[in-house]
């Protein structure tokens, strides 16, 4: 069995099977050095790091895009989505973006700690100004300049 860890899987330590291969990528050990988190250093000697393939990057970025995650995923959840590709492998997550994204993707995903998502959702950004939406991302409302926020799509 193979597994690809995201830090939320790192931040919880539950549910790691020691008999599995388990990867993770360079950002995600970046975070946790980043918040100050040694919980790496326990699993040092089974955790494996590896940067996933551009193509499967490239195509990850994609199907956010589709499916509206893009502005809620950061570049080391896409990074850790395009490596259980790449590997074929299950992701140990409790971020419900890469779950969202991993579902839409068939790529098979477990969470760790907290309740994991029902059903797929599509994303789509509203204006807090005009109310208009918009399913491509935009800095700011094109029509009125206001900012604009992920909403569930009623599609």
């Amino acid at each position: 069995m193979r597994l690809v860890l995201d830090t939320s899987a790192l931040f919880s330590m539950r549910d790691l099977p020691l008999d599995a291969e388990i990867y993770t990528t360079p950002g995600v050990i970046s975070e946790l050095e980043r918040y100050g988190d040694s919980r790496a250093r326990y699993w040092e000697h089974a955790l494996r790091t590896s940067d996933p393939v551009s193509d499967s990057l490239r195509m990850i970025k994609k199907a956010a895009e589709k499916t509206g995650d893009i502005s809620r995923l950061s570049q080391t959840d896409l990074e850790v989505l395009a490596l259980a590709k790449d590997l074929g492998a299950t992701i140990l997550t409790d971020d419900y973006s890469i779950q969202n994204l991993a579902r839409y993707l068939g790529i098979e995903y477990k969470a760790v700690g907290l309740v994991g998502i029902k059903r797929l959702v599509k994303w789509k950004l509203r204006c807090t100004g005009c109310g208009r939406t918009w399913e491509e991302r935009h800095p700011e409302c094109p029509v009125c300049g206001s900012p604009l926020r992920t909403s569930r799509s009623r599609k």
